[in-house]
């Protein structure tokens, strides 16, 4: 299956099965980050690349507050020896 690149106006070929709508990837030929907006008729829309950084960085931080939680649970046993 293939889409346009709205940038550049290039086919990209995809598998239809591995890709979803809000899936975000790199058109090969301009290097746009695109986001899938429709898997029927497929089509791309392009995704702001701040926008991608930012959901990284909160990926990121949540994996931290996840870390700092289970540290904290550490500290809580207490030995009875």
């Amino acid at each position: 299956m293939s889409a346009i690149c709205p940038e550049c106006d290039s086919p990209i070929d995809v598998d239809e099965f591995d890709v979803d709508i809000g899936d975000e990837l790199t058109c090969s030929e301009c290097g746009s980050f695109l986001r899938v907006a429709s898997d029927s008729p497929l089509e791309f829309e392009l995704a702001d690349e701040d926008e991608i950084d930012e959901e990284d960085d909160e990926e990121e931080k949540d994996g931290e507050e996840e870390d700092a939680d289970d540290d904290e649970d550490d500290d809580d046993t207490v030995d009875d020896e």
